[in-house]
This record gives C-alpha cells, sequence and structure tokens, in this order.
C-alpha cells in the first residue's frame, strides 16, 4: 500500500493501456506524469534527491524515454549527460553492446570516450527485465567507467529486472 504522498502523486499519473504492445500486456504509460507540470518535477526532483548520495560524476540516459529525465536530473545535480542510442544515431566512433529485452533483442551505442574513468548512474522510465539497463552498464564498464547504480520512475517487479542489474543500488520511485 501507498502511504508516501509524493509517491502516491506519481502513481496517480501513470495509465495503464491494456494490450499494448501486444495482446495480454498491461503497459503502463508515463505520459500523463510527464504533462503534469508537478509530477514531472516531483519525479526528477525525487530521482536526484535519491541519486545524490551515490556520488556520481556523470549522468547516463538510455534512449529515448530515459532522456526525459536523466538530462534534468544531471542539471538538477550539476552534472553532465551522457545519452546511450539505439545504433546509427550517435556521428562520433562508437561502443556497441547488444542485450536481450522483454520483447526479442536491442543494441545499444556509447560515444567511445563518453565516460571514460567516470562514476555513473544510469537512468530510464522502465525497470522491466532489465535487459537495457545491463547493456548500457556494459558499455560504460567497456569503458572504464564505474556503474554506481540505477534510476527508474518505474519498476515491473514481477518481471525481476534487478536479477541482470547485479548488486547496484536500484532506486525506483514506483514499483508495481
Amino acid at each position: 500500500m501507498v502511504s508516501d504522498p509524493a509517491v502516491e502523486l506519481l502513481a496517480r499519473h501513470i495509465r495503464d493501456v491494456p494490450d499494448f504492445p501486444k495482446p495480454g500486456i498491461l503497459f503502463k504509460d508515463i505520459t500523463p506524469l510527464l504533462a503534469d507540470a508537478t509530477a514531472f518535477r516531483l519525479s526528477v526532483h525525487q530521482l536526484a534527491e535519491r541519486i545524490a548520495p551515490l556520488r556520481p560524476t556523470i549522468i547516463v540516459g538510455v534512449e529515448s524515454r530515459g532522456f526525459i529525465f536523466a538530462a534534468p536530473v544531471a542539471e538538477r545535480l550539476g552534472l553532465g549527460f551522457v545519452p546511450v542510442r539505439k545504433p546509427g544515431k550517435l556521428p562520433y566512433r562508437r561502443v556497441t553492446e547488444s542485450y536481450d529485452l522483454e520483447y526479442g533483442s536491442g543494441t545499444l551505442e556509447i560515444h567511445e570516450d563518453a565516460v571514460q574513468g567516470e562514476r555513473v548512474v544510469i537512468i530510464d522510465d522502465v525497470l522491466a527485465t532489465g535487459g537495457t539497463a545491463a547493456g548500457a552498464a556494459r558499455l560504460c564498464q567497456k569503458q572504464g567507467a564505474e556503474v554506481l547504480g540505477f534510476g527508474f520512475v518505474l519498476e515491473l517487479s514481477f518481471l525481476n529486472g534487478r536479477r541482470p542489474l547485479g548488486s547496484h543500488p536500484i532506486i525506483s520511485l514506483l514499483s508495481y
């Protein structure tokens, strides 16, 4: 049961969409949260407040919805922001990592010099099976970055997405 007023406010702005992206899936839609200035601001504030004690030197955001939260969290913490993108979107030399996700597989890329020696926190909108976040972590580690933890607006805990992320701290504002 939710008892934190901030969490209750955020939860009221998550919309359930049945049978998306395929039959039998109950999609958790964050767009109502994004459209409400108070809820969006609160989600960014809550993520930043919980990430700050990890003492990152840079924030990494995963394409595409992770960018929406990672960039303002980075700004709020006075840090830089590094995008992890889908193939073909970054103009400079890249490091690539493939991963499994709940509906198939995917590939992520990061500039080869983006996080060398940095202490990173990786942010995305949703933690589902953990494949995307784990792939982003491997990308950062390939460059010698230390992955301090992960931040998510919501977590689908029944999919056990924490398992592929190992012992890293995982910050989830909402859990379903």
